[in-house]
């Protein structure tokens, strides 16, 4: 991961909030850390302006909103203040137009989200400037049929069986080549970055963001034979539904495609990705530790010598 040492320009920095939902009380929890993190930001010479949907949540922000979707031409950073879900939802819709991710963590996780909201009057400003490291994140782009759409997923694209009881039968082709078939709840394709998600708890493998693969992850198969793949990122993906009571592909776990006999998605590597910026001092591994409680040492034994 490149260290950068350019500071920020003063620029527009937007703030992405996704209010909690807690007790009737949207926004109620995110408005103090919204209106901080923005007087930080005037306090360093930068103009904050807050997103459309952010703004509304926590009505009588004194901010300038803006609409997510002229983030890209107005601002030259976004703060995203929640979870993992917050900034993936941010990210995805930022990339196209190659605008920096910083996170500020409100959520229970924080795969992705890295400055803690306690310190960030200090971690904050030493990232605009100049002390972060820079980070791209794939995304996958994927289409439904010969025509459809283009859209863009960061975490995982997921085809499953609905809400039938019945399982569905799937056919992979990797770069129109057929490579197996089977029968289950559905599959998941994942990037690095969501294989610490939905695919982690379908018992797929943990891909550091830096390895230029993918994984494909069945969901409770029917054949203990049927295991996760791990293909190279450059590889086109075909998911065919051969079988189906119902079915439907989600996408990052929001949006919903339903699919019959028949159908099928494609999915790549997308042209863009997202643009991470993370402090100094982190550390990929030091992360998965933290958050999956795994051990620098294992208990009873005495810390290593090298």
């Amino acid at each position: 991961m490149p260290l950068t040492a350019k500071p920020l320009a003063p620029c527009n920095v937007a703030i992405a909030a996704r209010p909690s939902q807690r007790d009737g009380a949207a926004g109620r929890d995110m408005r103090e850390p919204v209106e901080l993190i923005a007087k930080v930001l005037e306090k360093h010479g930068y103009t904050p302006v807050i997103e459309n949907q952010t703004s509304a949540d926590l009505d009588g922000l004194p901010w300038r909103s803006v609409a997510m979707e002229a983030i890209g031409d107005q601002c030259g950073l976004v703060v995203a203040v929640g979870g993992d879900g917050t900034l993936i939802s941010v990210g995805r819709q930022v990339a196209l137009k190659n605008v920096p991710v910083i996170g500020v963590n409100q959520g229970r996780l924080g795969f992705l989200t890295d400055l803690s909201l306690a310190n960030v009057e200090q971690s904050l400003p030493n990232v605009l400037a100049g002390r972060y490291r820079e980070e791209r994140r794939v995304l996958l782009e994927t289409r439904h049929g010969e025509h459809g759409e283009p859209t863009l997923a960061m975490n995982d694209v997921v085809v499953n069986r609905g809400g039938a009881s019945s399982l569905v039968d799937l056919e992979i082709s990797l770069d129109n080549r057929f490579a197996y078939g089977f029968r289950a709840d559905g599959v998941i394709v994942a990037t690095p970055t969501g294989s610490t998600a939905y695919a982690l708890s379908a018992d797929g493998p943990i891909i550091a963001p830096f390895v230029n693969a993918f994984t494909i992850v069945p969901i409770a198969p029917h054949a203990l034979t049927n295991r996760p793949i791990v293909i190279a990122d450059d590889s086109e993906i075909r998911i065919t539904v051969a079988r189906a009571r119902e079915a439907f592909t989600s996408i990052d776990g929001h949006q919903y495609i339903p699919l019959v006999e028949g159908d099928f998605i494609t999915i790549k590597r997308a042209a863009a990705s997202v643009r991470l910026w993370h402090p100094l001092d982190y550390d990929y591994y030091h992360t998965l530790r933290e958050k999956l409680g795994w051990t620098e040492t294992p208990e009873g034994l005495a810390p290593r010598k090298i």
